[in-house]
């Protein structure tokens, strides 16, 4: 993919060239590290939550997870330290009941109890997907950007659909499901494919198609209502943001960062192409969907499609485009340095699915995975 940029190597910017604001959802698995099970505890470990940690605490869909939401940030260092506040506060929690809070994307060994918590709306899911809404949990990173406009909301979701493949890759983090390597680097991404109102993001003309095809799919029981719109891009039912739930859970805070960082910075730069009348690239369904599986397959060690061309290429390769595209946004925001020494980081250590394969090939160990990821959780790990 090309980088985008003028003739004269400047891109088209906003007449507010204010950062954005931005916030993340942090899925968690609460794991019995000996049995490598999950542990439906989450009613206990989120009762013992204090204060902000508790307000920024939610159930998930399973009573093995729980799910940690930042405040609104303005800037990357507030964004880190309310990731590691509220990981602190939410491992502390799970310790103090015998459970380990563990950033992964997809349940690694086992989910002995397929429990929920007592809502109605749970239930409904269920009655409606049946097994598709029983299998083992799975955690994603969820980035919200404000964008205060509905309308342009969706034409944001149309320019980002060709780099979310790229995202899915720099934050693949499941490689393993019932103890074993899946061959995947992102497990999640696939389980999660069963689901019918879940994928890349469609695209919109404006709000009103957005709106129309919506209810036309909640009609037609893929969805039960607005919350269940799944795809990898949408504009929040529930914030005037739009929602960038492509990713898996980080394994850590600096790994949440980088992302969110990017994902700020993809939205501020295709929000500059709008406002420019640079049209949305009109993309082919298949290989748009190829290019999220290769990058669910490969993560960062392998290759990507490009789904403007169907292209092959270095998953790397696509990475710097990636940067280089939204270099200028990541500059006004004061991000360039932390993003450009985190990627640098992620090409010598590798993704969290490497990392985790890493771990296994030295030991041969699932434990061993699961010891090296909790601790990865809240950065009292070792590399």
């Amino acid at each position: 993919m090309e980088a985008g940029f003028n003739g004269d190597g400047r891109r088209v910017v906003t007449a507010d060239r204010s950062p954005l604001t931005f916030g993340v959802e942090e899925e968690f698995l609460l794991l019995d590290i000996p049995s490598g099970s999950n542990l439906p505890v989450a009613d206990e470990v989120l009762a013992r939550l204090t204060g902000q940690a508790s307000e920024q605490s939610r159930h998930e869909f399973r009573q093995s997870m729980i799910e940690m939401v930042t405040p609104v940030c303005a800037d990357l260092t507030q964004l880190r330290d309310q990731l590691a506040a509220s990981r602190a506060a939410a491992a502390g929690a799970a310790a103090a009941i015998g459970a380990q809070l563990v950033a992964v994307g997809a349940t690694p060994v086992r989910e002995a109890v397929i429990d929920r918590p007592a809502a109605e709306r749970y239930e409904r899911i269920i009655r409606q997907f049946g097994p598709v809404a029983l299998d083992p949990a799975l955690c994603g990173c969820h980035v919200h950007v404000g964008v205060p406009d509905r309308e342009l909301a969706v034409q944001v979701c149309n320019h980002l659909r060709p780099w979310l493949p790229v995202i899915q890759a720099i934050g693949a983090n499941s490689p393993f499901h019932m103890g074993a390597d899946t061959g995947y680097a992102s497990w999640r991404s696939i389980q999660m494919e069963r689901w019918p109102s879940l994928g890349p993001s469609p695209y919109f003309a404006s709000a009103a198609e957005y709106d129309h095809t919506v209810q036309r799919l909640i009609t037609a029981g893929v969805m039960l209502d607005v919350g269940m719109v799944l795809w990898y891009a949408r504009p929040s039912a529930r914030y005037p943001t739009v929602e960038v739930r492509v990713a898996d859970v980080a394994p850590t805070v600096d790994d949440a960062v980088v992302v969110a960082a990017l994902v700020r910075a993809l939205v501020a730069t295709v929000i500059d192409d709008i406002r420019a009348g640079v049209p949305a690239p009109r993309l082919r369904g298949s290989l748009l969907h190829a290019a999220h599986w290769r990058a669910a397959r490969d993560g960062l060690e392998g290759h990507l499609v490009n789904p403007m061309t169907g292209e092959l290429l270095p998953a790397w390769r696509l990475v710097d485009d990636l940067v280089s595209l939204v270099g200028p946004a990541l500059h006004r925001a004061g991000d360039l340095p932390a993003v450009i020494a985190g990627m640098e980081r992620l090409r010598t250590e590798g993704s969290g699915a490497e990392r985790q394969r890493r771990v296994h090939r030295r030991t041969g160990d699932i434990h061993d995975v699961l010891v090296y990821l909790a601790g990865e959780t809240t950065g009292n790990g070792a590399r």
